[in-house]
């Protein structure tokens, strides 16, 4: 239980990483479903915000992933270090080149105002730079140091969204220097708090370091395939609201906005996949030479299944009561896409815990065709379906993709690296929480009211009963997690 002990402590710490500059992030939704002038305008940054989560890929292509990979390996780990700067320094230097010279063609082609533009090349820049800083961080240990940089970041960036959203008006010496429109000030905030957090994470950059021709060759091999999966991971998270924009007929870029509003209430489960993926994937790697490693792996993932199980019932039964603190009254519209949101995400926790068999087998190309199969369904069911429903057909299109990717990792990983994977069990307990957080949302909430006293003693009771069940089959497990 030592190996698990020490993932605990890497996945709480790496959780606050994210959960607490998350937390603020969301305090983010709030600020710009209430300040922006309407949801159209939240409806473009949300738009905006899926363009700059596919480049983040496409300007790391698998780098991250990579530099563990050999990072681990290799004796010489300042010739890894320097070989992954050199690589993303030189393309991120190309690109903010390159998108700067076509900034008309990108208004042109994107709808939007060149002036947004110009500040997210410098977040984009500036991110793809941090990127193996950060890692390097991970991969030293030094957790707490990671996390605190991560937190100045986001009360940075959500700091001067609020100045310059809420107070820029009455601060004259300011408000000439800035321009009024209250997007482009958004982004300013943000490329702001990239540029700061870069100078923060930048000593790499300045350390003695060589590029290893040879191992920069083998990097881009392992990084490819993770490339390819990081580009459908983008267009399965976020592909949906440009689609939307596209398809729709009437109101497109509002719809868009009230869609992603509610898309953010997810943000629990979101929080909990990222915190785990962040503590177990270095984890993963330095388990791999284990005897016991697939057991190690079988424990992590039915810990995730346990603790995920519970924490998708609980954050449905809750989800009327975090709903004011995370978005204006005008956004509730789509409330009906949650719960599929939710357990999208819980899917895909589950996939990524199930996945470890081909990053430590080096069978990456394997995640790369689950992604593009779950990419494929994302085109596929949105382009069929958002004619005909709307954007509830992005949320059907997200659980169904991430569902997928969840069973095609595990049918895949019976052949190439065996874990023994009580299934039985996490299948009882998958199928129990989904079920009853459907039912709770779908009739009970319908049935007794949105509030009511009485929907949250059934909610309880479910809660109640999802736990007795799984510490009735679970406990001996469970006590033995709990003394360690």
């Amino acid at each position: 239980m030592s190996s698990i002990n020490r993932l605990f402590k890497h996945t709480i710490v790496y959780g606050l990483a994210t959960v607490l500059p998350r937390l603020l992030t969301v305090l983010l939704t709030k600020l710009l479903t209430e300040y922006l002038p309407s949801p159209d305008d939240f409806g473009q940054v949300s738009i905006i915000f899926s363009w700059i989560i596919i480049f983040n890929v496409l300007l790391t292509y698998g780098t991250e992933t990579s530099f563990f990979r050999y990072f681990t390996e290799t004796k010489d780990k300042s010739k890894v270090l320097g070989t992954a700067i050199g690589t993303l320094l030189a393309s991120t230097l190309l690109f903010v080149l390159v998108a700067f010279l076509s900034l008309d063609y990108i208004e042109e082609w994107s709808g939007k105002s060149a002036q947004y533009w110009k500040w997210v090349i410098g977040v984009l820049a500036f991110d793809t730079l941090a990127v193996v800083p950060f890692a390097y961080m991970r991969a030293q240990g030094k957790a707490i140091k990671y996390a605190i940089i991560k937190m100045i970041n986001v009360v940075i960036s959500v700091g001067c969204s609020a100045l310059f959203l809420i107070w820029l008006q009455d601060i004259p010496g300011l408000r000439e220097l800035l321009p009024s429109n209250k997007i482009e000030l958004y982004f300013i905030a943000l490329f702001g708090a990239s540029t700061l957090t870069f100078f923060m994470v930048c000593k790499p950059y300045f350390s003695q370091w060589a590029f290893d021709f040879q191992l920069w060759k083998k990097m881009l091999r392992y990084g490819f395939p993770i490339l390819i999966a990081g580009l459908a991971f983008a267009i399965n998270e976020t592909f949906d609201k440009i689609l939307l924009e596209w398809m729709l007929v009437e109101n497109a870029t509002e719809q868009v906005g009230i869609y992603t509003a509610c898309y953010r209430l997810a943000v629990g489960m979101t929080l909990f996949a990222t915190a785990f993926k962040l503590g177990v994937e270095p984890f993963f790697f330095s388990e791999s030479k284990s005897d016991n490693a697939p057991q190690l792996y079988a424990q992590i993932t039915k810990i995730f299944v346990i603790l995920g199980s519970v924490v998708l019932l609980t954050y449905i039964v809750m989800v009327d009561l975090i709903k004011p603190l995370l978005m204006a009254e005008s956004y509730y519209e789509a409330m009906d896409i949650v719960p599929l949101i939710l357990i999208a995400y819980l899917f895909f926790g589950i996939y990524q815990s199930i996945s470890v068999w081909y990053k430590v087998t080096d069978k990456t190309k394997y995640g790369a065709y689950i992604s593009v199969a779950g990419a494929v369904i994302t085109i596929g069911l949105n382009i069929a379906l958002i004619p005909k429903i709307g954007y509830m057909a992005s949320a059907i299109t997200t659980c169904a993709a991430y569902g997928l990717m969840m069973v095609i990792s595990y049918v895949l990983s019976r052949k190439h690296f065996a874990i023994p994977y009580d299934l039985k069990n996490l299948l009882l307990y998958l199928g129990t929480s989904i079920g009853l957080s459907l039912t709770f949302f779908y009739y009970f909430r319908e049935k007794l009211g949105a509030g009511s006293l009485s929907l949250y003693l059934v909610g309880i009771g479910m809660i109640a009963m999802l736990t007795l069940l799984i510490w009735t089959r679970e406990k001996l497990f469970l006590r033995k997690l709990i003394k360690r």
